[in-house]
């Protein structure tokens, strides 16, 4: 048993020295030292041995086996290093080559012109409207007849709004005011809420108009809030976001939920008041709507209008974009055209 089991640590080691690859090498592992290989072949038939020739035969066996594997694992080591040497050799990288660059992404011009409006806003007090406030998708009560909508006003006309089939009388909304209703339902005044989002009006798209845009609304209720509140919070809100002190024109308008209701010019970036294609000649640039809150709107919150009272506007966010950054057609904002983007 012994002179056999040297004669096949002799062969063991020679097959593994004349091994030309790691398949081959795996092989003579399985053959050697595998469940049936033929080590533990012979590890079974130690027990048929007498007693005193079971140790020796069995110490035998483990050194046997232990030098067979050591020979392969450094047959192993050898044949690794080759082959990632081949394939170092083969894949060379030419390190003097220029880079692959790509593209940084930026953010959409919409939406730094609404980052930017909420931050003056914030700077003055606003905080953000709470998402669950929000919802793109409303009923009529809070898009319209909370808002002190009268049951056959036009805007309600299925021309103007966009109506789903969800439920009846669940549209789209067409303005963020719906947002103002929601937080003076679940809050008490003082507030000072602003509340950008997406509004969706059935619209002819043109170079001035689409079926979707944005919009922040804002308000502020509370005890004393006078319309020259409204005036100077819009006016320094004009000053930061135009970067400069422009001139403004309030003038009388009507809105369902506000009363006394004012739409608000600046003078045109373009002409400077002189008169332009741009400006119609007038020379002013409307730039957002706004009045003190309707006493009826909050009477539909349960605030008391004795007690308080309170301003809102709202302003499209394309609109401003376009007047700042001198752009003549609000489609391009959404055709994704990288010419357009990247300038920006």
């Amino acid at each position: 048993m012994k002179d056999k089991l040297q004669k096949l640590q002799q062969v063991a080691l020679s097959e593994i020295e004349k091994t030309q690859g790691l398949e081959e090498l795996e092989q003579i592992k399985i053959k050697y030292l595998g469940r049936k290989g033929e080590l533990n072949t012979t590890k079974k038939s130690i027990k048929d041995l007498s007693n005193e020739e079971k140790p020796v035969i069995g110490g035998l066996v483990n050194k046997i086996s232990n030098t067979i594997e050591s020979k392969i694992e450094e047959k192993h080591n050898i044949f690794y290093k080759e082959s990632i040497a081949k394939k170092l050799e083969k894949e060379t990288i030419d390190i003097t080559l220029p880079g692959v660059t790509s593209s940084r992404g930026k953010l959409h011009p919409l939406t730094s012109t609404i980052n930017e409006i909420t931050g003056i806003f914030a700077k003055m007090g606003f905080s953000l409207v709470e998402s669950k406030n929000s919802p793109e998708v409303e009923t009529e009560y809070y898009n319209f007849d909370a808002l002190n909508f009268p049951p056959d006003h036009p805007a309600k006309d299925m021309q103007d709004t966009f109506y789903t089939k969800i439920a009846p009388f669940v549209l789209l909304r067409s303005q963020t005011s719906n947002s103002q209703i929601r937080e003076m339902e679940q809050k008490l005044p003082p507030l000072r809420v602003i509340s950008p989002g997406r509004v969706y009006r059935a619209e002819s798209v043109s170079s001035r108009k689409n079926n979707l845009f944005h919009q922040v609304e804002g308000f502020m209720v509370d005890k004393d809030v006078t319309f020259s509140d409204l005036k100077g919070v819009l006016n320094e809100f004009t000053r930061e976001f135009f970067a400069q002190q422009r001139p403004t024109r309030f003038r009388t308008s009507y809105f369902p939920f506000t009363e006394p209701s004012v739409e608000i010019d600046v003078q045109c970036i373009i002409c400077c008041g002189k008169g332009c294609r741009t400006c119609s000649g007038s020379g002013w640039l409307e730039i957002l709507g706004a009045g003190m809150i309707d006493p009826n709107v909050l009477k539909n919150v349960n605030i008391d209008p004795e007690q308080y009272s309170g301003f809102a506007f709202g302003m499209g966010v394309e609109r401003l974009a376009m007047l700042k950054f001198a752009i003549n057609d609000i489609r391009l904002f959404f055709n994704n055209d990288l010419r357009f983007l990247k300038q920006f």
